[in-house]
């Protein structure tokens, strides 16, 4: 037999360029009955068709008087004009047109079959996610390859090193076919080239819910086991598709279907079935290798998908619980956070913020930021956080905390260095104390819409060691909002720091002008506001952002008392509080006040040596604060009937709506919140 060059689907060339003949746009099938195939059932590479030659003829000629009927070739060049054939990954597939009958045009050299093979693994490799990939490889073999594939993989997808634990069970994922003449013709009569009906619609797959369980020692188990693929007509594949594909389905006779073990870098992971139309010539030894480099390249992708899945799960987790779920309400201030990571690639960062709650209805504001957006950088933030939390229950001041967090960093090694904020609002006094690590200066939106750049002591990072930090107060009037964020948001390629901390200054003014200079802006609108001031490839750090609106209480809610450490100061506290109720309408609640605020008074005053505090404060809840100077925290317990005492506590846990102790640098505060009568869920 004449020898014949190779060419893509739609193409024939003699020894040097025969004429082509027309072929269809899918690139599997040809028009005329005389198409041109080769053993493999892959298409040929195109090549630009040359004219033909006396002695190509010739050789044509001969070729097919000594050639079966299937694989004839065309004894004269078709006068038909030459149709473009698809790439041979499969596009220009998807025509839409019905499927005409014919020959597919084969691979005749080892070339063309590994350029294919190189085009449909490229193909599979850019998939990043399970569907890409799996999408990826029906793409690239069909119509090219198969008309038909099926996708199974394992229900749950083993991820590393995990043990599968129970039997293993194959879950049909993706299913697609070169559609049929009944897809777009209804009144066409199906011939014998249409699939079976077991195979579901490309999209109708995503909906397929079939399941198989694989028997241990079964047939499929050992065809799974030996990794290689197999044909459909093979002794093992015979026992074995009937139990993947279920007992009624039907497949086409011969070796049109090749069964193939999906194995990623260690164990079985799914299998993938190529099947071909009775009207296309059947695979042979050399597709079956195609098989096998698809469904290895395809594994180790989905083995790949699977892990990058799980290290994106792990970097959403870690970082949910590095960050507040949610930010408290503490009273005089709302607040509104953003965090931003660097990329969906490293969604984890050393960028924090925090908001706690202190003792005489005070709040700690905290932004930091820990050098890179790594994984290490984040357990180093989460370790950061947890300390500053921890010393703001100690009530310590700004500058201290600063201070101990700098020796935390250089206790967890070298070069850990990070940036922190630190500021405590008090609301009754409406003065905020900033104390500052190396951080970027915050902001102040006043009511006016005035944005003011606060001037706060630059400090050097957490890490370096051997460093004083100060605190400066200042006045935090009432419908002004202070912003705290990290240097992702002001910084980056385009900008230095400056430049960007005047373009927030001046999204800050420009956003309140909208609202009016009586209105402040709404909080949550306001941070996307400023989020949308970074333009696109404008981020390459972390971002972090606080929002606190100070709303503050006013005097005349408050009502604050010195006691003297005497017999008769819950007399006096009783008497206060009465007054104050008074004052404010509140005398529903008299009662229980001052039986509550003469058990803590009493408690106080037993051990203090200095004089007590008693304060009453008047917000959405009625709040009893009574300090001393007594620095151990009292505990609630159960009195026995002989006891004199101990009931005091008992008393609050049970009238109260809420209460707690914290401890002070100089004693410690005892408070409790009553519901204001109206409210919901009100105290008895």
């Amino acid at each position: 037999m004449t020898e014949h060059s190779a060419s893509y689907p739609g193409s024939h060339d003699g020894p040097r360029g025969q004429a082509a003949r027309p072929a269809d746009p899918r690139g599997a099938l040809r028009h005329a009955p005389q198409a041109s195939t080769a053993p493999g059932g892959l298409p040929e590479q195109p090549r630009r068709a040359a004219a033909p030659s006396a002695a190509a003829a010739s050789s044509a000629a001969s070729s097919s008087a000594a050639a079966d009927a299937e694989h004839s070739q065309p004894s004269t060049p078709s006068p038909e004009p030459v149709r473009p054939a698809g790439p041979p990954d499969g596009g220009e597939r998807r025509s839409g047109q019905p499927r005409p009958s014919g020959q597919p045009v084969a691979m005749r050299r080892d070339g063309d079959r590994l350029r294919f093979v190189g085009a449909a693994t490229r193909r599979i490799a850019r998939g990043i996610d399970l569907d890409e990939i799996v999408m990826g490889l029906c793409r690239a073999t069909v119509p090219t390859f198969s008309d038909a594939i099926l996708v199974y993989l394992r229900e749950p997808l083993p991820v590393g090193d995990e043990r599968p634990t129970g039997p293993m069970v194959l879950r049909l994922r993706r299913t697609d076919r070169i559609p049929d003449a009944d897809d777009t013709d209804t009144d066409s009569d199906s011939g014998s080239g249409t699939l079976p009906a077991a195979l579901p619609q490309p999209e109708l797959a995503a909906g397929s819910a079939e399941l198989c369980e694989v028997r241990t020692g079964g047939a499929l188990a050992e065809v799974l086991r030996g990794v290689r693929p197999v044909f459909a007509d093979s002794p093992a594949a015979i026992a074995a598709l009937p139990e993947l594909l279920g007992e009624c389905r039907s497949l086409p006779t011969g070796r049109r279907a090749i069964l193939a073990p999906l194995r990623g870098r260690r164990r079985v992971i799914g299998a993938a079935v190529f099947l071909r139309r009775p009207d296309r010539i059947p695979f042979d030894a050399d597709d079956l290798l195609v098989a096998g480099q698809l469904a290895t390249h395809s594994a180790l992708g989905i083995d790949k998908a699977v892990l990058y899945g799980r290290e994106a799960y792990i970097a959403d987790e870690l970082q949910r619980t590095m960050l507040p779920e949610t930010l408290p309400r503490p009273t005089g201030v709302r607040l509104a956070s953003r965090y931003l990571p660097a990329a969906e690639t490293a969604r984890v960062g050393g960028d924090w913020y925090d908001a706690i709650p202190l003792p005489g209805s005070r709040v700690a504001l905290v932004v930091g930021d820990v050098m890179g957006h790594s994984m290490t950088s984040a357990a180093i933030m989460g370790q950061l956080r947890t300390t500053a939390q921890t010393l703001a229950g100690l009530d310590l001041p700004p500058q201290e905390v600063l201070h101990h967090l700098d020796e935390q960093a250089q206790r967890l090694g070298t070069d850990r260095m990070a940036t922190c904020m630190y500021a405590v609002y008090d609301p009754v006094s409406h003065r905020i104390t900033i104390a500052n690590a190396g951080h970027p200066p915050p902001v102040l939106l006043h009511l006016g819409g005035r944005a003011e750049v606060l001037r706060v002591p630059p400090g050097a990072p957490i890490g370096v060691g051997g460093v004083d930090f100060e605190a400066v107060e200042l006045d935090a009037p009432a419908g002004a909002t202070l912003l705290l964020y990290t240097d992702g948001l002001v910084e980056s390629r385009l900008r230095d720091v400056w430049t960007g901390i005047e373009q927030l200054r001046e999204r800050l003014a420009a956003t309140a002008q909208l609202t009016g200079p009586d209105h402040p802006p709404p909080l949550e609108a306001l941070c996307d506001e400023v989020l949308d001031m970074l333009g696109p490839g404008d981020r390459d750090d972390d971002i972090a952002l606080l929002a606190a609106r100070f709303d503050g209480i006013a005097p005349s809610d408050v009502a604050y008392w010195f006691l003297e450490p005497e017999d008769a100061a819950p007399s006096r506290a009783r008497r206060l509080a009465r007054s104050a109720l008074a004052r404010w309408g509140l005398e529903e609640l008299t009662d229980s006040v001052e039986l509550l605020v003469s058990e803590v008074v009493t408690n106080a005053v037993r051990y203090a040596s200095r004089p007590v505090t008693l304060r009453l404060l008047r917000t959405d809840v009625l709040r009893c604060e009574v300090g001393d100077d007594v620095p151990q925290l009292p505990r609630l317990r159960q009195a026995r009937a002989t006891d004199e005492g101990g009931r005091g506590l008992y008393l609050v846990n049970r009238l109260a709506r809420r209460w707690g102790a914290t401890r002070l640098s100089t004693g410690k505060v005892v408070w409790f919140e009553l519901s204001l009568p109206g409210a919901a869920g009100s105290a008895p």
